[in-house]
């Protein structure tokens, strides 16, 4: 591996760390970021999936306590198990369409434009969601960033059916530069949870959901595969581990004091900016 190359897979881990959790797309940046880098063969969109291995582990280490509690209680504790129900009734409807469709999507939304398109329609359903919201609250005469009014204010407090739904909502995630946290983490506050709840759901639901898209990746390209791959997909896993790690402690801190309008007009803004470089040919964008 040479140095150049190397540093192409530092920075496309580092964009995957910093993306995945917050609600800007990980998928859609490392697309563009691929474009710009000229890494757009089919093991380098392999790469990008295997990659999110990564941000898994920053998401289990940060979260060690809660996981193996649910894990060492689930044959013991109701609390545990309704957890792990939760879980996985949630990260069925994405697992479900993704097997069905994950061809045509790639086939046909894994390119600047249709991204910059979901860029731009993501920020705006953000923004809605968060008026919607500070209206709420103004009406219950509480504070905009507080989340008093919410019906639930811890991941433990969720049923079935609110599960299913923040599931649903992160179907839309399968579109490139929609983005799968910000799919949940606004579909979960559209339904009720609190923004602190939302957010970090969509962090546990993003370890099934993570790891059975890089198992399915990898088993899929099997064949397309090598030994000589492998020091190319640890170091870009290495390298999103560490960016995921610190970018999920900042997201944390970041939502106690404030919304996710800002992470609405970045996306709005790079959409727009994507789309007049893609038609005004400024950015030989690679499809």
């Amino acid at each position: 591996m040479d140095i150049l190359f190397a540093v192409k897979i530092i920075i496309m881990g580092i964009v995957e760390g910093l993306t995945e959790f917050l609600p800007i797309s990980s998928t859609g940046h490392l697309i563009l970021t691929g474009s710009l880098l000229n890494f757009t063969t089919e093991t380098a969109k392999v790469f990008d999936i295997v990659i999110q291995a990564g941000a898994i582990f920053a998401v289990c280490w940060e979260y060690r306590q809660k996981i193996a509690s649910v894990l060492l209680g689930l044959a013991s504790e109701a609390k545990a198990r309704k957890f792990a129900v939760n879980l996985v009734v949630a990260f069925l409807p994405a697992a479900i369409l993704g097997v069905l469709f994950i061809k045509k999507i790639k086939a046909h939304l894994f390119a600047p434009v249709p991204v910059a398109t979901a860029f731009i329609v993501g920020g705006l359903v953000i923004l809605w969601v968060e008026r919607k919201r500070a209206d709420t609250a103004t009406d219950s005469g509480a504070d905009s960033h507080d989340d008093q009014h919410a019906r639930i204010h811890s991941v433990d407090d969720m049923t079935v059916i609110d599960a299913l739904k923040i599931g649903i909502a992160q179907s839309f995630g399968l579109i490139p530069g929609m983005s799968r946290s910000g799919s949940t983490i606004i579909g979960g506050m559209l339904f009720g949870l609190s923004r602190k709840a939302a957010t970090e759901f969509s962090f546990f639901l993003a370890i099934p959901t993570l790891l059975g898209a890089t198992v399915f990746s990898l088993y899929k390209a099997r064949n397309d595969l090598s030994g000589a791959d492998l020091p190319m997909f640890s170091l870009g896993t290495i390298a999103a581990f560490i960016s995921a790690f610190f970018c999920v402690r900042w997201l944390l801190r970041y939502i106690s004091s404030h919304n996710f309008n800002a992470f609405a007009w970045y996306r709005i803004a790079f959409g727009i900016m994507i789309l007049i470089t893609a038609y005004t040919g400024t950015i030989a964008w690679v499809e």
